[in-house]
């Protein structure tokens, strides 16, 4: 108890997470005299740094920051507004059509919000849509980038669970495209029953050929990622490189970028590998002073109590997670939590590749609850409305993302049977 009190004191103290998390293990440890583990936090920290599969972080985040760089977001949603344009309402359509495409290349809910509240929300104020309307579709759909893979989530999650990824990855595919459509269904029904849609837009700033070609090129990539993958030519690591060298070649075509900005871009890439990093190494080091106490066994037989059946556990996972999306920040969770919980799931025999997946689609939906919802306050900036007035509009999406949630964790077949096919191939 000393041990989180010190954690949520700090936390909110406004120290990092991970100075707090260090400072929760040293309470934990003079609580319980286990002043003699100290010398080896150390060892503890540098060793959860020697996984191999922590080589896939900076690649992935090297994919994100050239595309970004290179323009090639902007040319998705150029794609995405030539493809929905024209039907009624192709604007918020778009909007989640883009989000899905630049899911595999931001792969975090805040940074893919961040970039659709700055393009696509003016966009649909323009094309005369609701502002509470154009917030609620941007940031619903923005919760799509740790799920479609590649997903961060699903590289820090087979990390600190010691899963394979590129089963991660696969798995993320089905449940992806039934939240896209949830979303999609409540835009429909929200044009024939609420107040309408204005109308048709059509992209005309260039040419749709024009549109066309530069769109397919920077979608490709992500398609090649999942096809490697699943062909079994690449690994994750591996298609994480390649798929750099891609988006480094088109940004040099398109004149996007110069040689000379790779040093801002892999510094950017750098620091953000260092905080992810050492935020998991830091929660190894909680984790193993835990384990030494047996909390994670006292864990295992409390849970196991409140819930018999796997489904009762997912649940009570979901609502654990839920909970804590609403504080911090989707990747800070998972490495938190699932080390403690995977004792449990591996006792009531979940699937470890079903239990990523929903617990990856459950840290992002806190990240747009109230009362904190940092998804929310990006949106709320851009939109200049109030909370109120943005949490009412994105509540239909909201419950609709929950519903196949709730989906995905009663039929564990919609994670595990993609990589179940692929792996039989």
């Amino acid at each position: 108890m000393i041990a989180l009190i010190v954690f949520l004191g700090l936390l909110f103290a406004g120290l990092p997470i991970v100075g707090a998390i260090l400072a929760a293990v040293i309470a934990f440890m003079a609580s319980n005299d286990l002043g003699v583990l100290l010398q080896s936090i150390p060892i503890q920290f540098y060793g959860a740094l020697e996984i191999n599969s922590l080589l896939a972080i900076p690649l992935f985040l090297l994919v994100g920051e050239i595309m970004n760089q290179a323009g090639l977001t902007r040319r998705l949603i150029a794609l995405a507004e030539l493809l929905t344009g024209g039907v009624r309402g192709g604007m918020a359509y778009a909007n989640l059509v883009t989000n899905a495409m630049a899911a595999s290349i931001l792969g975090s809910a805040m940074a893919q919000i961040g970039v659709m509240s700055k393009t696509m929300m003016p966009a649909m104020e323009r094309a005369g849509y609701d502002r509470a309307f154009a917030g609620a579709v941007t940031v619903s759909a923005g919760l799509l980038g740790p799920i479609i893979p590649p997903s961060m989530l699903m590289i820090i999650y087979g990390v600190v669970a010691v899963q394979p990824i590129g089963p991660l990855f696969i798995a993320g595919i089905v449940p992806g495209l039934l939240i896209v459509a949830a979303l999609a269904l409540v835009i429909f029904l929200h044009g024939l029953w609420g107040a309408g849609f204005p109308k048709s837009y059509q992209n005309r700033s260039c040419s749709r050929l024009l549109v066309l070609r530069q769109g397919l090129f920077p979608l490709m990539i992500p398609l090649m990622v999942i096809a490697g993958i699943m062909l079994g030519v690449m690994t994750p690591t591996e298609s994480g490189a390649v798929a750099s060298m891609i988006a480094l070649a088109l940004g040099l075509a398109y004149r996007e970028i110069r040689l000379r900005d790779l040093g801002a871009i892999l510094l950017n890439v750098a620091t953000g590998t260092a905080a992810i990093t050492a935020l998991i190494a830091a929660a190894s080091v909680l984790t193993w002073v835990l384990s030494f106490q047996g909390v994670p066994d006292a864990l295992v037989q409390r849970m196991a109590a409140w819930s018999t059946s796997p489904l009762g556990f997912l649940l009570l996972v979901t609502a654990l997670l839920l909970v804590l999306g609403m504080f911090l920040e989707s990747i800070s969770v998972l490495i938190m939590v699932v080390p403690l919980l995977m004792p449990v799931v591996n006792r009531l025999g979940i699937d470890p590749i079903h239990f990523g997946v929903v617990c990856s689609v459950v840290t992002v939906v806190g990240l747009v609850t109230p009362p904190v919802g940092p998804g929310l306050y990006v949106a709320m900036m851009q939109a200049r409305i109030g909370m109120g007035e943005l949490f009412r509009a994105t509540l239909p999406f909201l419950l609709a993302v929950i519903a196949v949630l709730v989906l995905i964790a009663a039929v564990p077949g919609l994670s595990t049977w993609l990589p179940a096919v692929v792996a039989a191939k």
